[in-house]
C-alpha cells in the first residue's frame, strides 16, 4: 500500500515555497509490518493521487487552488493528528490510489478491509458536525437527508470502515475530536444496527449468518451501484474483480462469491420489498432490511427445530411424525453443507414442501431462524429449476422431503422477456400523469418483463387537481400475459398518496395474479390475423365522470403495443372493470394512434408496407373526412382539418398537421407480374375476389403521425365518438382493371372516375376508412349516464 510520508506533507506545507519538488511524500510499505493511521471521511471537493504528487510542478495559480480546496485541508488536518498521535504514515482513499491504474484500483479495493484492520487508529471525520459533542440522538432537523444521523452513518463504504479497525477517533467538521467507538458503542448500536460486540471486537470468532451481516447495509447509499457490491467483500472475506458499469450484477457476483465460501443458507433469507419472482438471490442489500436477528442453525440443531415446529405446517398425527424422523440423516449428510454454483444454478440440499394448490409451487425450509422460528422461502419451478416467488398461503401437500435443487441465480438464457411499448400520452388531455412505477422503473415507454414464471409491474396515474388516480397492472403468470386495472377509492390529497396506493395495488394485484391470468380474454374463431386481435380494459374511476381505459395486443403473437387513455365515460359502466375485444391494424403505415381499417376490398404496398383500402364507390373523399360508415358507403359529415381551420389552427405547420406522401406499388405475389416489371409508374392492388386494379404514378397520401396530432384525434373524441375517418388517400393519374397479363378488362366494378376526386386533375380511386381508438364508443347504461350528469 501507498502511505502518506506525514511529516513530508506537513513540512512541504508550512514552505511551499522552498519545499523541493523532488521529496517523495508517498511511499510503497507492508500494511502488515508499519505503523501507520488511516482516515475514514465522506468525500466532497478531493485532492487525487495525480494532484498529490505532482503539486510542486504545477503552476502556481493551478496549485493554490488544489490547495484551498476542502480535500486538501482535510489531508493537511488529518496528517497534523497522526503526527500529533505519534504517527509517521497515513493513508487516505483519496490520494493514495491511482485510480488511472484499473489493476492498482482494483487491489487497494480487495484490500481495503484488511488495510483499516491492520491500522493503529483510524480517524473518522464526520463533515456535517459541528458540537463538541458525538451526536447521541436523532435528528432529522439537522441530518434530514441521512436518517438523522450524520452522513458518514449511511454511507456503504464507511460500513467496513467502522468495524474494521480496532480504534475509531470520531471529529466533527473543526477536528475537535467527538469521542471513539468503544466508548459509544451503545449509542453507534443503536445507530447501525450493528452488535455491541463486533463493534468492539470485530468479526473474528463471531457466529455471524450472512443475512445478518447483510442487514448493516440495507439502509446504506454509494454514489455508484456497483460500490454497494464492492464496499461489502471485505466483511465477509471474498474477493473478486471489479467491473464498474455492470450495475446491480457486481451484487449477484458477490453473493455466488459468499455461495463459494460459506454454506449458510440464510443468504436466501431476503425479504423483498415487494413480491417478485425470478433469481434467488437478492438485488441489492436493501432486500436484506430487517433481517439482523437472523442466525445460521447447524444440522444437528436444524433437525431438533424442525420437531419442534412440526405441527405448524400441518402435520399432526404420529405416522406423519415418524416421517419427518428420517431426516435425522441431514446431520450426516455432506451435501446438506453444501453448494454448487454452476451454470444451470445453484445445487443445494434443501426441505422442500410441496403444495396442493398448485404443483409447480413450493415452501423450502431454511437451516436458519428469525426469533423463534424456522424461515421459510417461496419456490416456484419450470423444469429442473426453481425460482424464488412470494405465495400468500400454501396448503401442504405432503409432509416435507429432502430434494437436491437448483434454484436460478442469473438470467436463463432459455427465458423469454418481453418488451412492452407503453403508449400514455392521451392521458395528459384530462390531467393525467405517470407518477409512479413498482417495483421497479422503467426507461421511457419501453417496459420489460419476464415471462420465465411471474413478473408484474404497476404504473400509477393521478390527476393532481381531482384527486383521482388509477393504477395499471402489467404481468405474466407462467407464460400467461394479463393486464389489471385498479383505482383509489380514497380521495387523496397528498404526494405520498400516491406512492402509497401504488404499493397496495401492486400488492393486490400479486395476490390476484393466477386470478388475472385465467381471466384473461382467449382467441375466439378459428382465424387470428387483423380480427379481435386487440382487447379493451374499461374501468371507471370513483366520484368522476371519468374512466381508465387499457388497450393491448396479442402478446402471444409478438403485438405488445399497450395504450393507456383516460375518457369521459359515457355512463357504461359502474366501476367495475369489464374487458371487450376490438381489432388494430398491425400492419400498414404508422398511424396516430390505434386504428382499426373498416373495409379491406384491396391489398397493395405503401413504402413496402402491406397496407389496405377500399374504392371510394363515386364519393369525393379527402383525406380527414370523418363520418358513419354502413354497408361499404361513408356517409361524410365533416373533415378535421376544416374543422381545425375554423378553430384558428394554423395548418401552415408542416411538422405537425402536414399530410405524409407514402410510394405506392405492387405487392408482388399471387399473380405473376413480368409485364410490369419495367413499369416505374404503374402499381397494382389487389382485389380480395381475384380482380386487380391498375395505378398509373399512384402516391399515398396520409394523415401524420405525431404526439400532437394523436392528441388533436383525442381532442375530438367526445363530439365525434363511433365516427369512422378517412386515414389514407391512394391518388394517381388513371386507372382500370387487368387480367393476370396485364390486358385492360371490361370496366364493370371499376370505381368510378367521374367525380370521386376533390382535385382537379387528380383521382382518388382507393382510400383507408378506419375507426380510431381514442374515438371508440362504449354501450351507455341508462341509470349510470343519469347519475353522472347529476355530477356534472
Amino acid at each position: 500500500m501507498k502511505l502518506l510520508d506525514v511529516k513530508a506533507v506537513l513540512d512541504r506545507e508550512s514552505d511551499i515555497q522552498q519545499t523541493d519538488p523532488e521529496r517523495e511524500i508517498l511511499k510503497g510499505l507492508d500494511d502488515e509490518g508499519t505503523h501507520y493511521a488511516i482516515l475514514s471521511h465522506r468525500w466532497g471537493a478531493e485532492v487525487s493521487y495525480k494532484e498529490m504528487t505532482g503539486l510542486m510542478k504545477m503552476a502556481e495559480r493551478k496549485r493554490d487552488e488544489v490547495r484551498q480546496r476542502a480535500g486538501y485541508q482535510k489531508i493537511i488536518e488529518s496528517c497534523k493528528q497522526a503526527m500529533k498521535d505519534g504517527y509517521e504514515w497515513l493513508w487516505i482513499d483519496t490520494c493514495c490510489i491511482d485510480k488511472r491504474s484499473s489493476s492498482e484500483l482494483s487491489e487497494a479495493i480487495n484490500s481495503m478491509y484488511r488495510w483499516y484492520q491492520n491500522a493503529q487508529v483510524c480517524y473518522a471525520y464526520l463533515n456535517d458536525v459541528s458540537e463538541s459533542t458525538f451526536p447521541t440522538k436523532q435528528d432529522d432537523n439537522k441530518f434530514d437527508k441521512s436518517n438523522g444521523w450524520p452522513e458518514w452513518f449511511v454511507r456503504g463504504w464507511t460500513l467496513q470502515e467502522l468495524i474494521a479497525p480496532k480504534q475509531v477517533k470520531f471529529f466533527n467538521k473543526d477536528w475537535v475530536h467527538i469521542g471513539d467507538k468503544q466508548r459509544f458503542a451503545p449509542t453507534l448500536e443503536r445507530t447501525t444496527g450493528i452488535p455491541r460486540g463486533v463493534l468492539t471486537s470485530g468479526l473474528a470468532g463471531k457466529r455471524l449468518s450472512v443475512a445478518q451481516i447483510m442487514s448493516w447495509a440495507a439502509e446504506r447509499k454509494t454514489t455508484r451501484v456497483e460500490d454497494r457490491a464492492y464496499s461489502l467483500m471485505g466483511l465477509f472475506g471474498v474477493n473478486m474483480p471489479m467491473l464498474y458499469g455492470e450495475g446491480k450484477k457486481a451484487f449477484q457476483r458477490l453473493q455466488l462469491e459468499i455461495i463459494r465460501e460459506f454454506t449458510d443458507q440464510s443468504i436466501f433469507a431476503w425479504n423483498p420489498r415487494m413480491p417478485r419472482t425470478g433469481s434467488v438471490l437478492a438485488e441489492d442489500p436493501s432486500d436484506f432490511r430487517g433481517c439482523g436477528d437472523i442466525e445460521r442453525v447447524e444440522p444437528d440443531k436444524f433437525v431438533y427445530r424442525l420437531r419442534e415446529e412440526y405441527s405448524k405446517w400441518g402435520y399432526s398425527n404420529k405416522s406423519s411424525r415418524r416421517d419427518i424422523d428420517r431426516l435425522v440423516v441431514l446431520r450426516d449428510k455432506v451435501e446438506f453443507q453444501q453448494f454448487t454454483v454452476s451454470n444451470a444454478g445453484i445445487q443445494v440440499l434443501l426441505l422442500v414442501v410441496p403444495s396442493c394448490d398448485s404443483p409447480s409451487h413450493f415452501r423450502a425450509i431454511l437451516a436458519c431462524t428469525h426469533g423463534q422460528g424456522l424461515i421459510a422461502i417461496d419456490l416456484v419451478s419450470f423444469g429442473r429449476s426453481f425460482a424464488r416467488t412470494s405465495i400468500d398461503s400454501l396448503l401442504p401437500a405432503t409432509y416435507p422431503d429432502l430434494q437436491t435443487v437448483h434454484l436460478i441465480h442469473h438470467q436463463d438464457a432459455n427465458e423469454t422477456r418481453r418488451e412492452l411499448v407503453l403508449d400514455d400520452q392521451y392521458t395528459s388531455y384530462h390531467g393525467f400523469t405517470r407518477r409512479g412505477t413498482y417495483p421497479r422503473e422503467f426507461t421511457r415507454n419501453t417496459v420489460t418483463l419476464s415471462s420465465l414464471a411471474e413478473d408484474l409491474i404497476v404504473i400509477v396515474y393521478a390527476n393532481n387537481g381531482a384527486r383521482s388516480c388509477f393504477a395499471i397492472g402489467l404481468g405474466y403468470y407462467f407464460g400467461q400475459g394479463w393486464v389489471q386495472v385498479e383505482y383509489d377509492g380514497r380521495s387523496a390529497t397528498q404526494e405520498e398518496n400516491w406512492t402509497d396506493f401504488g404499493k397496495t395495488a401492486y400488492r393486490r394485484m400479486w395476490r390476484a395474479r393466477a386470478k388475472h391470468a385465467q381471466t384473461m380474454p382467449k382467441r375466439q374463431g378459428l382465424y387470428s390475423g387483423e380480427f379481435g386481435n386487440r382487447f379493451v380494459r374499461h374501468a371507471h374511476l370513483p366520484r368522476s365522470i371519468w374512466a381508465a381505459r387499457v388497450v393491448w395486443g396479442r402478446w402471444e403473437e409478438d403485438d405488445f403495443t399497450v395504450m393507456v387513455d383516460v375518457v369521459e365515460c359515457p355512463g357504461c359502466c359502474d366501476g367495475q372493470c369489464r374487458t371487450t375485444i376490438t381489432s388494430h391494424d398491425r400492419y400498414g403505415l404508422t398511424m396516430p394512434g390505434l386504428m382499426t381499417t373498416v373495409s379491406r376490398s384491396y391489398s397493395l404496398e405503401l413504402d413496402g408496407q402491406l397496407a389496405w383500402a377500399d374504392k371510394c364507390s363515386g364519393q369525393r373523399i379527402a383525406l380527414g373526412d370523418y363520418g358513419d360508415y354502413f354497408r361499404g358507403n361513408l356517409v361524410c359529415t365533416g373533415n378535421i382539418f376544416e374543422d381545425m381551420q375554423a378553430a384558428g389552427i394554423d395548418l401552415r405547420d408542416e411538422s405537425t398537421y402536414g399530410p405524409a406522401v407514402s410510394r405506392a406499388s405492387s405487392r408482388g405475389i399471387g399473380i405473376l407480374m413480368d409485364w410490369i416489371e419495367n413499369q416505374d409508374d404503374l402499381a397494382v392492388a389487389y382485389h380480395i375476389w381475384g380482380k386487380q386494379l391498375a395505378l398509373h404514378q399512384p402516391k399515398a397520401i396520409s394523415l401524420p403521425a405525431n404526439e400532437r396530432f394523436s392528441l388533436l384525434l383525442k381532442a375530438l373524441s367526445i363530439r365525434l365518438a363511433g365516427k369512422c375517418l378517412v386515414t389514407t388517400v391512394i391518388q394517381c393519374s388513371d386507372f382500370y382493371m387487368v387480367d393476370e397479363d396485364g390486358s385492360r378488362r371490361d370496366p364493370s366494378g371499376v370505381p368510378n372516375n367521374d367525380d370521386h376526386s376533390t382535385q382537379a386533375g387528380i383521382l382518388t380511386p382507393l382510400c383507408t376508412i378506419a375507426y380510431p381508438q381514442v374515438w371508440r364508443r362504449e354501450v351507455v347504461r341508462i341509470q349510470t349516464k343519469q347519475r353522472f350528469r347529476s355530477i356534472r
